[in-house]
C-alpha cells in the first residue's frame, strides 16, 4: 500500500498500525441508531468514518445499531440512507445489529461457561446503591453465582419467564476498578418490546458496550472510530473481544463531538420538537438534521467541507454556526444562478419611458462562472422594487431612492426620483421616477457617478412567489446545557414568512432544491415540499452579509 501522509491523529495511529504489519486493510463502520434522523453532529461522524475508509482505499459499512427497540423504526432507516448517499458516500455493506443477535447470545453464553458472566436480579435502583464509590467497591450477592445456575437462568431470561427489570446478565470484571463502566456492566437486559425486524423473537437485548465490540469483529472492522464519550467505555470493549472468541481484533479511536452554538444535538430534544409540533418536521429547515439543512438549501460540498475544516480533535469544543453558514456561502458564490427578486414589493413609475414599450436585458446567470451562460429579463415602465429602497426623507449615507436621488437600476438604466403617492394610511404605494434614456446598461453617457444601485423587477412578466425568512431555532448560544430548558430557549422569531413576493420570470420554471442568489438578499432554495409551478416557495439558506469571513474567527 501507498504512503499515506497523515491529516490527524486518527490517520497517524492508522498509519502506525499499517507499517507495522498490525493490520494490511482499512475497514471502518458507521453505526447510527434508526430511531431519529441525522444532524450535523452525526454528519461529522460519518464523514470521519467513510472519510478515513476512503483515505486509505479502504471500505466503510453501515450498520444500524438497532440493539434497543423502543423507538426504532424502517422510516428512519430509509432516512439514513439517503442522507448518507447525498452526501455523496456509499458503503460496503448495510446491515443491522439485529443481524447478529443470535450470534451475540451465544458469546454471552461462553461467558458465562467461563465464570467471566453471571445473572444478577439486583433491580436498577439496586445496581445503583451497590455500585460504591472510589473508596469503596461495588458488591453483588449474585457474582459467585454457579455457572449452570446462570446459564439456566439466562436462558429462561431468553425464554420471557421473568418480567422487565428483573434480571441482567452481568460481566464478571473489577468491583473495585476506578473506571466504573468495568464493575460488572450489564450485558443483556430483559426488554418486552416488539422489533423493527426480529419481531417479538427476543425479550432480552444485549448492551450496546456488549453488542458493539462483538458486531465490529464479526465484520472484520479494523478500526472503530467513536466519540470522545466512549473513551472510558474502551477498557470494556478490549475486555469483550479479548474474552470471546470473535475472528477479529478491531481497535477503538476516540475522537471529540461535534458542538455548534445557538443549536441542540441531542436527539432526544429534536424528538421532542417534533412529537410537540414545535417545528414542522424533522426536515423543517431550521433544524440541524441533515433533511433539513437540506431542505433550506445546503450543499452536500458545504457540509462536507465544514466537517473537513474543522477537524478532528480529543478535546470537545463548539463551533460557530456561522463558520457552517460561512461554508455555504463559499460554495453557493460559485454555484448559484443570480436572479432579480423583491420580498417587500413597491410599484416604480418611468413616469418618461414610453408608454406600451418593452424591451428585453441580456445578463450573466452566474459571472463566476460564464459556462452557465446568460438569460433574458424585461424592463418596462412599471417595476417593482424594495420598499426599503425609497425613503421620502433619507437617513445620513442613505445612497438608494429619493427625491431628487439617481440610482442605477440594475443592468437597465439609471433613473432620478421625482417623488411618491401614498395612500390614507401614509404607506408609499408608487414611487416615480425619471428614466435617463440614454444610459442602457446603467452607464450614465456624460460619465457622472451614481452611487446606488437597485435591484427591480418588470411588473409585465413578475411572478409571484412566498419566501420564508430562517433565523436561529434558539435565542441562547448553548440552549442544549444541563442547566436550562431548551425549549425556554426558543426563538420566537426564527420563521417569517412573506406572502406576494415579486420575482423575475425565469423562476417560473424553477425546480425543488433549485438554488439562487437573490441579488442583494441572500441565497434561496426553492422548498422541496411545498414548492410547485402554481405556488412556488423559497427558502432562505443564508444571507449574503458574512462576518464570520471577515476577521471573526475565520479558518
Amino acid at each position: 500500500m501507498e504512503e499515506i501522509i497523515s491529516s490527524n491523529f486518527i490517520h497517524d495511529f492508522i498509519t502506525e498500525d499499517l507499517k507495522e504489519g498490525k493490520v494490511d486493510h482499512v475497514q471502518t463502520r458507521f453505526p447510527p441508531e434508526p430511531n431519529g434522523y441525522l444532524h450535523i453532529g452525526h454528519c461529522k461522524a460519518l464523514c470521519i468514518d467513510f472519510g478515513t475508509a476512503e483515505k486509505f482505499g479502504g471500505k466503510c459499512n453501515l450498520r444500524m445499531d438497532d440493539t434497543n427497540p423502543a423507538k426504532e423504526d424502517t422510516e428512519f432507516v430509509d432516512a439514513i440512507k439517503e442522507d448518507i448517499h447525498w452526501l455523496g458516500f456509499d458503503w460496503d455493506r448495510f446491515c443491522y445489529g439485529s443481524d447478529y443477535f443470535d450470534q451475540t447470545y451465544e458469546y454471552a453464553v461462553e461467558l458465562i461457561k467461563k465464570g467471566l458472566a453471571y445473572v444478577c436480579e439486583l433491580s436498577p435502583e439496586e445496581v445503583k446503591a451497590n455500585r460504591g464509590d472510589l473508596k469503596t467497591p461495588a458488591t453483588s450477592p449474585y457474582r459467585d453465582r454457579p455457572i449452570e445456575e446462570s446459564l439456566d437462568l439466562f436462558e429462561r431470561m431468553k425464554n420471557g419467564e421473568f418480567p422487565e427489570g428483573s434480571m441482567t446478565l452481568r460481566a464478571k470484571i473489577d468491583l473495585a476498578s476506578g473506571n466504573f463502566n468495568l464493575r460488572d456492566p450489564a450485558l443483556y437486559r430483559i426488554k418486552f418490546a416488539h422489533h423493527h425486524r426480529t419481531g417479538d423473537k427476543w425479550c432480552i437485548y444485549p448492551m450496546y458496550d456488549f453488542a458493539h465490540p462483538i458486531q465490529d469483529a464479526l465484520e472484520g472492522v479494523t478500526h472503530s472510530l467513536c466519540s470522545l464519550e466512549f473513551e472510558a467505555h474502551r477498557p470494556l470493549y478490549d475486555w469483550v473481544i479479548n474474552n470471546v472468541s470473535v475472528p477479529s481484533r478491531p481497535r477503538q479511536i476516540e475522537f471529540a463531538r461535534l458542538g455548534i452554538d445557538h443549536t441542540v444535538l441531542s436527539k432526544r430534544k429534536l424528538r421532542k420538537l417534533v412529537e410537540e409540533h414545535l417545528v414542522s418536521g424533522w426536515d423543517d429547515p431550521r433544524m440541524p438534521t441533515l433533511c433539513g439543512l437540506r431542505r433550506r438549501g445546503y450543499t452536500p460540498a458545504s457540509i462536507r467541507n465544514f466537517c473537513d475544516r474543522i477537524g478532528v480533535a480529543k478535546v470537545n469544543s463548539t463551533v460557530e454556526y456561522g463558520f457552517l453558514e460561512h461554508c455555504l456561502r463559499e460554495d453557493l458564490n460559485t454555484t448559484a444562478r443570480r436572479v432579480m427578486a423583491v420580498l417587500h414589493p413597491v410599484k416604480l413609475v418611468l413616469t418618461n419611458y414610453p408608454a406600451g414599450q418593452s424591451e428585453v436585458f441580456t445578463v450573466e446567470n452566474n459571472p463566476e462562472r460564464p459556462e452557465d451562460g446568460s438569460r433574458e429579463v424585461t424592463f418596462s415602465s412599471n417595476l417593482w422594487i424594495e420598499a426599503d429602497d425609497f425613503m421620502e426623507e433619507p437617513i445620513p449615507k442613505y445612497n438608494r431612492l429619493y427625491p431628487g436621488n439617481e440610482v442605477r437600476l440594475k443592468g437597465a438604466y439609471i433613473v432620478k426620483c421625482t417623488g411618491c403617492k401614498k395612500d390614507e394610511q401614509g404607506n408609499v404605494v408608487e414611487v416615480y421616477a425619471e428614466c435617463d434614456l440614454d444610459s442602457r446598461g446603467g452607464n450614465a453617457p456624460d460619465g457622472r457617478k451614481v452611487r446606488g444601485t437597485i435591484h427591480w423587477v418588470d411588473e409585465n412578466t413578475a411572478v409571484e412567489g412566498e419566501v420564508r425568512l430562517y433565523a436561529n431555532l434558539f435565542t441562547d448560544p448553548a440552549p442544549d446545557a444541563a442547566d436550562k430548558d431548551f425549549l425556554q430557549c426558543m426563538n420566537p422569531e426564527s420563521l417569517e414568512v412573506l406572502t406576494g413576493c415579486k420575482l423575475e420570470a425565469s423562476l417560473a420554471a424553477t425546480q425543488p432544491q433549485d438554488r439562487f442568489q437573490f441579488m442583494r438578499l441572500g441565497y434561496f432554495c426553492a422548498d422541496s415540499v411545498d414548492s410547485r409551478p402554481d405556488h412556488l416557495v423559497f427558502n432562505r439558506a443564508v444571507t449574503l452579509k458574512d462576518s464570520f469571513g471577515k476577521g471573526k474567527g475565520k479558518k
